[in-house]
C-alpha cells in the first residue's frame, strides 16, 4: 500500500476522503489512530512535516474545547506527545502519508486532486 490515511473511523471528513481515494481508485490503507495509536516518533515527524503542534490540532472539536486549560498550553514536545496520546482524536483530520514521505492533513476535492495529480 502506497497510500496510508489516518483518522477516526467515524469522522465525516475521513469517510469523504476514503470515499474520494476509492472513486478515483487510489490504493489506500487507513489506520483509525484512536485504535492504533501512532508513535511519538510518528507524531514527531508528522508535527515537523506540517509546521508544529499547533498545526496539528483541531481546535475547533469538543475534545479541545473540554480540556482544562493547561492542558492547552503544553510547554515541550513530551507534554504534547503525552496529550496526543490520551486524545489522538485532537490531530486534524486525515492525516495522508504516501510512499514518498509526503506527509499532509485535512481532505477537500481539489487539494486531493493536486495532491494525487488527478486531472480536473
Amino acid at each position: 500500500m502506497s497510500t496510508v490515511l489516518y483518522g477516526l473511523s467515524n469522522c465525516d471528513t475521513c469517510k469523504k476522503a476514503r470515499k474520494w481515494l476509492d472513486r478515483f481508485g487510489v490504493a489506500h490503507a487507513f489506520v483509525d489512530y484512536r485504535d492504533q495509536r501512532q508513535e511519538p516518533e510518528t507524531l514527531v515527524g508528522w508535527k515537523d512535516t506540517l509546521g508544529g503542534w499547533e498545526a496539528m490540532i483541531n481546535k475547533s472539536s469538543t475534545t479541545w474545547r473540554n480540556l482544562a486549560p493547561n492542558r492547552k498550553t503544553p510547554g515541550s514536545d513530551a507534554e504534547w506527545k503525552l496529550l496526543l496520546k490520551e486524545y489522538p482524536q485532537l490531530i486534524r483530520r486525515p492525516v495522508v502519508v504516501t510512499a514518498d514521505g509526503t506527509v499532509t492533513q485535512g481532505f477537500s476535492d481539489n487539494g486531493f486532486k493536486a495532491r494525487f495529480g488527478i486531472g480536473a
